[in-house]
């Protein structure tokens, strides 16, 4: 019976305070914060930790933007709280960052559903929405002085760009979290225990300028030699969807700059690319197939007097594949916390990189969960509120360790 009654108390204890999540929510998605200028919402996610009763000096935000090719005003916020209960230290983390596309976007509730007001931005709940239920977790602990394990809560900075903000994260800050927990996505029931890898490309066509009108023949065209490379890669299956003998990727071209004007033979043009798979050495096949694509087009184009173009390709691994064994404790502790909260954990993969990604690389096993989060990147980004207080309820539990038997 005792045993009964605590398990009763630990469950009430465990339950946040839902509308109050639901008002952070609202306030931080009308925070403007496109990668890079994540300052406005790391200030507002650090003063209401000091407010709740934090210690300025348990609040820190690490140089990962210095770090970063693309600059930025704002480091990774790290929050770290002692344990009161026994037990390895947990780490809750989501991202700060929104796309540019939703700079300027006023959250409005509608039939359970937060949308943007305007028909011409998205949202940002992606990752607002992981970032809003963590720290509702952080601020029940504070304000109701929750028993707890060792935690730590991270909020980074530049995921959108490329992981910047987990790639360059302070580690000794975080102090060696044995289980970690990532809110990003849909579904809070969607459990995300692996990853695929992601390879960027940077290419450069050079060819021969020359006018137009007057003398096309003694030009050769960095536009014709892209055109070439990027339908050979389409006929032969190596761009887009890639299923080659039983194994998968993806690739895309998707930046292309170059020409000034109609009367000129372009001379240069440059690219972005990437290739996508979960198993490495297929993924270095589609960079080799891009490459091979490229350079055989720009020798292809010649002038009149015989000078073909050139292809300079530069590559780097953005990000490594992983996957999680399903026995895994933190796999086990959400799925357990979701159970615990009326729903059914679902396990899967992504084809799209998240912070996890790096997380576990560096030796913090990490699984992803989702927030509520609809058509992300899009004007048409909603967020279910319903998914997203299930979030805020696991990731109190999580946060916790509150007992599911």
């Amino acid at each position: 019976m005792k045993k009964r009654d605590d398990l009763a108390r630990a469950s009430a204890e465990c339950e946040p305070d839902l509308d109050r999540a639901e008002r952070l929510l609202l306030e931080m998605l009308a925070i403007p914060g496109k990668s890079g200028c994540e300052k406005a919402v790391a200030e507002f996610v650090a003063r209401q930790l000091r407010r709740a009763g934090a210690s300025a000096s348990a609040i820190r935000a690490d140089a990962a933007h210095r770090r970063s090719p693309y600059g930025g005003e704002q480091g990774n916020l790290i929050f770290r709280l002692p344990g009161s209960l026994p037990g390895p230290r947990r780490l809750l983390a989501a991202h700060l960052d929104t796309v540019p596309l939703c700079v300027g976007a006023r959250p409005v509730i509608r039939r359970g559903f937060v949308l943007p007001a305007e028909p011409t931005t998205a949202l940002g709940a992606d990752d607002r929405a992981g970032a809003a239920a963590i720290l509702a977790a952080a601020l029940e602990i504070l304000r109701r002085r929750l028993p707890h394990p060792p935690l730590v809560f991270l909020w980074t900075v530049q995921e959108e760009l490329g992981l910047y903000g987990a790639r360059h994260v302070n580690a000794a800050w975080l102090g060696k979290p044995r289980l970690a927990f990532n809110f990003d996505g849909g579904s809070p029931e969607h459990v995300t225990i692996g990853a695929t890898g992601g390879y960027r490309m940077e290419i450069r066509l050079r060819g021969v300028a020359s006018h137009a009108g007057v003398a096309p023949d003694q030009g050769a065209s960095a536009i014709t030699m892209v055109a070439l490379a990027i339908a050979e890669l389409h006929r032969k299956g190596w761009l887009g969807l890639i299923l080659k003998n039983g194994r998968s990727g993806t690739s895309n071209v998707g930046v292309i700059h170059g020409g000034q004007a109609t009367n000129v033979v372009t001379p240069e043009v440059h690219l972005q690319a990437e290739a996508r798979s979960h198993d490495p050495a297929f993924r270095q096949r589609i960079v080799a197939a891009i490459e091979r694509a490229f350079h055989k087009a720009a020798r292809s184009v010649k002038n009149s007097a015989g000078e073909a173009g050139t292809a300079e390709i530069r590559g780097r691994l953005d990000y490594e594949s992983f996957r999680l064994a399903e026995n895994e404790p933190c796999v086990v502790a959400v799925c357990e916390a979701i159970r615990a909260v009326g729903g059914e954990p679902t396990l899967a993969t992504s084809n799209g990189g998240l912070d996890a990604n790096l997380l576990t690389a560096r030796g913090i096993p990490t699984v992803t969960l989702g927030a509520g989060v609809l058509n992300a990147h899009t004007t048409r980004e909603r967020l279910d509120l319903k998914q997203f207080r299930q979030a805020c309820r696991i990731a109190l539990r999580l946060a916790t360790a509150c007992p599911t038997r």
